[in-house]
């Protein structure tokens, strides 16, 4: 299984990025994929989840300004962030659950990709 990410850079508060999250190696249709988030110094949040049968889940802080979306042709997730804040600065992660619903607490993913990194600054 791999997942790669790729999309982050700098950008200014106000500003908007979308992030990308492509597959191999798994049935990618069925399996949920999440977005997590590690700040500095801070520990992995949950940023959004987008089941096998298309259901989302966004924390609350992202609600309204973030977008997950999937591609199963090209076997990819992204995820649109809009209306960026500085606070949103972190390494965003895809994780990938096979069974298809996802899981609120990061930890419980097997499958992790490498890491794209976010910073919101001007």
């Amino acid at each position: 299984v791999q997942l790669v990410e790729s999309g982050g850079g700098l950008v200014q508060p106000g500003g908007s990025l979308r992030l990308s999250c492509a597959a191999s190696g798994l049935t990618f249709s069925s399996s949920a994929v999440a977005w997590a988030r590690q700040a500095p110094g801070k520990g992995l949040g949950l940023v959004s989840i987008i089941a096998g049968d298309g259901r989302t889940y966004y924390a609350d802080s992202m609600k309204g300004r973030f977008t997950i979306s999937r591609d199963n042709v090209k076997n990819t997730v992204y995820l649109q962030m809009n209306s960026l804040k500085p606070e949103d600065t972190a390494v965003y992660y895809c994780a990938m659950d096979p069974d298809g619903l996802g899981y609120l607490v990061p930890r419980e993913y097997d499958y992790w990709g490498q890491g794209t990194q976010v910073t919101v600054s001007s």
